[in-house]
C-alpha cells in the first residue's frame, strides 16, 4: 500500500489536532476521534475513496487480527476490562461493595481521609497503569462516593499516581520496557559506566514531573485544592446534585444501585477477589517473564521476568482468576444463578463504551504512526541549541508528542533513542538528564491527551465523564510541568541534582500556594 509520506510535513500533525481540538470544544469523543481518523486516511491516500476505504478497513481488521492470527494484545485488553466490569458487578451483588464503605465509613473519618486512600492505594498498586486505574477505581470509588468526592477528582487520582508510579519503578511493565530501550541506547553510544538497571535507578530522582505529580496529588487531597472545572465538580458532588459520572460511556450511580446489595455480604466479599487479582496478576508476570527467560538459556531474575513478561496474559488470566473469587462470594451465600448472570452481563456492558472510545483510540494512533507525526515533530529539534536547554527542550517536545498521539510507550519509543543521540553528539554528561526528561515529558503529555488510553482507563475506573477527567486533571498537570521546567532548565545548565530538586520544592510550593489563592476565591460554581 503506498501511502503519502507526510514526515515533514506540518500537515502530519492535522488528524491529532483535529481530533484533540473537538474533543475539548464538542465533547463529543467518538465523533471527534472518527473525524481525526477520517481526516487522516484521506491524506494518507491522497483523498482517494476506493484506497481510503481499503485502508481503513484494513486498520479496524488489524485490531482483531495480525499476522492471520487473533490480535491477543488488543483484545486481552479488552477482556481484562469485561472481566474487571464483571467482577466489580459481582462485587456489589455481593454486597461487598456496601460493607466495606460500611467499614471504611467507620475508620476513614473524613472527605480528605477517603481522597488519602484512593491516592495511597494509586502509589502501592503500581504494577501496571491499566491495572492501578481500574482495580483502584473499584476499591475506591464506594468510599469516595460516600464522602460525596467527585468522579472527577477520584479519576484525578488514579490517573495522576498510575502512570507516575508505573514510570519510576523498575518492577513494573513501565519499568521493564523502559529499562530495556535504555539498554540499547547505552550499548550503541558505548556507555559502560551504568547497567540498564543502574541507570534507571539514577534517572528516577531525574524524573521530576513523575515526583510533583504523585506530590500534587497528595496536596489537592489534603488542602482541598480545586481549581478550574475540578471545583465546580466537587460543589456539584457535595450538594448531592451530581457526582461527575455522566457521559462516562459505563452506567451511572443509578444503573450501579439498580443491581440489588446482599445484606449478608463482608469486608472479605470485596477484599478477597482485589487481593487475588492482585497477587495472581503479579505471580503470572513473573510466570511468564520466567518462561521467556527459560526459552532464551538466560538466568531467572524477579527484574529479569518483568522486563520480558506476557502482559496480555498475565492481565487476562489475573482477571479471569479474580471473577473466580467473585464468583464464590455470590454463590456461597446462594444466590440464584439469572441474577449472577444478569450481574455479570451489567458489569460487562459498563466497559462497553470505554471499550468503543479504546478502539477508536487505537486506530488514530495508527493512523498518526502512518502520517509519521513523530518524525515531523523531532525535526523540531534540529538546529543549534545550547545543550544545557535540552533536558527541557526535550521534556517539551516529548510532552507535545505524547499529547498529539496519545502514548506515552510510542514517546518513548521515538524520544528516547533521539534523547541518546543528541546526548552523545552535544554533550555526553547530560545523557540520563536528557533520558529522563523524555520520560517525564511523555506522561504529561499522556496526561493532558483526550486520546490517551490511560486518560480513558482512568475515567472508566472512577466511572467519570471522560473529557470531564481531560478538562479537570488539566490544571494539575501542568502545574507539575511548571515544577518540572524549571527543575529541567536548573539541572542542564548546573548539572546538579540537588540544587535541581531543590528548585522544584521551592517552585512546587508557590504553585501550592497560588491553586490554594485560587480555590479559595468566589466565584460561580453551579
Amino acid at each position: 500500500m503506498n501511502l503519502v509520506d507526510f514526515s515533514s510535513s506540518s500537515l502530519s500533525v492535522l488528524p491529532a489536532i483535529l481530533a484533540l481540538g473537538l474533543a475539548i470544544i464538542t465533547r463529543r469523543v467518538l465523533l471527534s476521534l472518527g473525524l481525526g481518523i477520517v481526516s487522516g486516511v484521506l491524506l494518507l491516500n491522497d483523498f482517494s475513496l476506493s484506497a481510503s476505504t481499503f485502508y481503513l478497513s484494513s486498520l479496524a481488521l488489524s485490531l482483531f487480527v495480525e499476522d492471520g492470527a487473533i490480535n491477543f494484545g488488543k483484545m486481552s485488553i479488552v477482556a481484562f476490562l469485561i472481566l474487571v466490569g464483571m467482577i466489580t458487578a459481582l462485587i456489589t451483588l455481593s454486597g461487598g461493595t456496601r460493607a466495606f464503605a460500611e467499614w471504611a465509613q467507620s475508620r476513614v473519618k473524613s472527605k480528605r481521609g477517603a481522597k488519602l486512600l484512593a491516592a495511597f492505594l494509586g502509589v502501592f498498586i503500581f504494577i501496571d497503569d491499566y491495572f492501578n486505574s481500574l482495580a483502584v477505581g473499584a476499591i475506591s470509588r464506594p468510599v469516595t462516593d460516600r464522602f460525596h468526592v467527585s468522579r472527577a477528582k477520584l479519576a484525578y487520582i488514579l490517573d495522576s499516581t498510575a502512570a507516575p508510579m508505573c514510570v519510576i519503578m523498575p518492577a513494573s511493565s513501565w519499568g521493564a520496557y523502559i529499562i530495556t530501550v535504555i539498554g540499547g541506547i547505552l550499548v550503541s553510544h558505548g556507555v559502560t559506566e551504568y547497567s540498564p538497571l543502574s541507570a534507571f535507578a539514577h534517572m528516577i530522582p531525574m524524573n521530576f514531573y513523575a515526583i510533583f505529580a504523585l506530590l500534587m496529588v497528595f496536596a489537592v487531597a489534603w488542602f482541598q485544592m480545586d481549581v478550574g472545572p475540578m471545583r465546580r465538580f466537587e460543589y456539584q458532588a457535595s450538594t448531592g446534585s451530581r457526582l461527575g459520572d455522566e457521559e462516562c460511556g459505563g452506567p451511572s450511580l443509578d444503573d450501579e444501585l439498580g443491581i440489588e446489595e446482599s445484606s449478608k455480604g463482608n469486608v472479605s466479599d470485596l477484599v478477597v477477589p482485589i487481593i487475588v487479582l492482585i497477587v495472581a496478576t503479579i505471580s503470572l508476570m513473573i510466570f511468564t517473564g520466567a518462561q521467556t527467560l527459560e526459552e532464551s538459556g538466560k538466568a531467572f531474575s524477579v527484574l529479569g521476568a518483568f522486563e520480558n513478561t506476557d502482559v496480555g496474559t498475565s492481565l487476562l488470566y489475573g482477571s479471569g482468576m479474580g471473577l473466580i473469587s467473585a464468583l464464590f462470594t455470590v454463590f456461597k451465600q446462594r444466590m440464584p444463578l439469572p441474577e449472577i448472570g444478569r450481574t455479570m452481563w451489567i458489569g460487562a456492558k459498563s466497559m462497553f463504551g470505554a471499550i468503543l472510545i479504546l478502539f477508536f483510540a487505537w486506530t488514530i494512533g495508527s493512523v498518526i504512526s502512518d502520517m509519521e507525526t513523530g518524525k515531523f515533530l523531532s525535526t523540531l529539534i534540529q538546529g543549534n541549541l545550547p545543550p544545557q536547554l535540552l533536558p527541557l527542550i526535550l521534556f517539551v517536545l516529548s510532552a507535545a508528542m505524547a499529547f498529539s498521539t496519545g502514548t506515552s510507550w510510542g514517546t518513548f519509543g521515538i524520544m528516547l533513542p533521539i534523547a541518546g543521540d543528541l546526548s552523545a553528539a552535544t554533550e555526553i554528561a547530560l545523557m540520563l538528564p536528557m533520558l529522563s526528561a523524555v520520560l517525564a515529558g511523555a506522561v504529561f503529555g499522556d496526561h493532558c491527551s483526550p486520546i490517551s488510553d490511560t486518560t480513558i482507563l482512568s475515567a472508566t475506573g472512577a466511572r467519570c465523564g471522560h473529557i470531564d477527567h481531560v478538562s479537570s486533571q488539566l490544571p494539575y498537570a501542568l502545574a507539575g510541568a511548571v515544577v518540572a521546567a524549571f527543575s529541567y532548565l536548573v539541572l542542564g545548565f548546573t548539572d546538579s541534582l540537588t540544587l535541581s530538586l531543590i528548585t522544584g520544592f521551592f517552585v512546587f510550593t508557590l504553585v501550592c500556594m497560588f491553586l490554594m489563592w485560587l480555590s479559595r476565591r468566589p466565584g460561580k460554581l453551579a
